[in-house]
């Protein structure tokens, strides 16, 4: 069973730092990619970054660009999104979801999401 699970959300203050992980379960790892999404209220979800092993490349979106860092653990079958300079526009619940490519923008299994609030 193909599972993903994330962690590491909570509350954190303005220009805090927090560290996602992605923990994957029932697949090959290293054949996927896994790309973070992220959906704030009101708001539609948001592609936030990805990362791809066979690729050998990651993608960031822009809002996120500096701030923001994925990684991947191929021997603990997770993958990280670390945050730093957190802005309060960065709060939202957090997704982490599998796709065969990053540049193939079709994702077939997500995990439950974690919520990041930061505070002014």
């Amino acid at each position: 069973e193909v599972q993903l699970v994330e962690s590491g959300g909570g509350l954190v203050q303005a220009g805090g730092s927090l560290r996602l992980s992605c923990a994957a379960s029932g697949f090959t790892f290293d054949d996927y990619a896994i790309a973070w999404f992220r959906q704030a209220p009101g708001k539609e979800r948001e592609g936030v970054s990805c990362i791809s092993s066979s690729e050998g490349s990651t993608y960031s979106a822009d809002s996120v660009k500096g701030r923001f860092t994925i990684s991947s653990d191929n021997a603990k079958n997770t993958v990280y999104l670390q945050m730093n300079s957190l802005k309060p526009e960065d709060t939202a619940v957090y997704y982490c979801a599998r796709t065969r490519l990053c540049s193939v923008f079709k994702y077939d299994y997500w995990g439950q999401g974690t919520q990041v609030t930061v505070s002014s």
